[in-house]
């Protein structure tokens, strides 16, 4: 699930051979958070800056966006910069557990495309590492530190693996954050669930439940669900 560009309608995140690829995975979290009462954002492991910029351009809020990888970090940072957004983003090389002891004000929204890969094999190159694994920020962290920095009518939004949904749910549950909206992906029709977007808030009410498959016919063809999903982003 990747695409070697990403291509907005007011500018063109680059991408080189030795970037980190834009995946489908940020680009399905920064189209399906909802940002439509946010005044601060906070963006946990913006990578190349993608969700962060996805985000600004739906949003007026100011966003925060942490990477704990420096050579991303730099990465982000130019981006932001050649957007239209970089007074409203700022990018910070700081590890989640640093930034909430540091963190002043609450967030209306939290985003978070968390590592997957903790069972697998480690990448070959440090900065790979740290980008697919969860050594350096478990989910428990990740949650019990969304719990800490959120408004208390904030919503805290990830993207999965559709097999750790229940885990995490869990986990949320123990932090008091219960599933607002869950949106599961298949990549193909009639294929197992890949993916699952899951949208928490503090309060108990009615799940919004969906589902969504991201291509309906060969390679690239993508659903029409998709597509409406994603049309402020990508150029015809």
């Amino acid at each position: 699930m990747s695409n070697n560009w990403f291509k907005f309608k007011q500018f063109i995140i680059r991408q080189d051979k030795t970037a980190m690829k834009v995946g489908t995975d940020g680009v399905l979290l920064g189209a399906w958070a909802d940002v439509s009462t946010c005044s601060r954002i906070l963006d946990v492991g913006t990578g190349t800056g993608l969700v962060a910029l996805m985000l600004a351009q739906r949003s007026d809020a100011l966003i925060d966006a942490l990477e704990i990888n420096p050579e991303a970090a730099l990465q982000a940072r130019e981006n932001v910069e050649e957007s239209p957004w970089a007074g409203r983003i700022s990018v910070t090389c700081i590890s989640f557990q640093d930034y909430c002891r540091s963190a002043q004000l609450p967030y209306d929204l939290i985003v978070c495309n968390p590592p997957f890969f903790s069972d697998s094999l480690k990448a070959k190159t440090s900065s790979r590492s740290l980008a697919r694994h969860s050594d350096s920020l478990a989910m428990d962290e990740l949650i019990s530190g969304a719990k800490s920095l959120l408004s208390p009518d904030g919503h805290f939004c990830l993207i999965l693996p559709a097999d750790k949904e229940l885990e995490v749910t869990d986990l949320a549950a123990i932090n008091h954050l219960y599933p607002a909206k869950i949106l599961r992906i298949r990549p193909i029709p009639r294929k197992e669930y890949k993916r699952v977007l899951l949208d928490f808030s503090f309060s108990l009410r009615k799940v919004q439940e969906g589902e969504m498959t991201i291509e309906s016919g060969g390679r690239h063809e993508y659903s029409r669900e998709y597509k409406d999903l994603t049309a402020e982003y990508y150029l015809d």
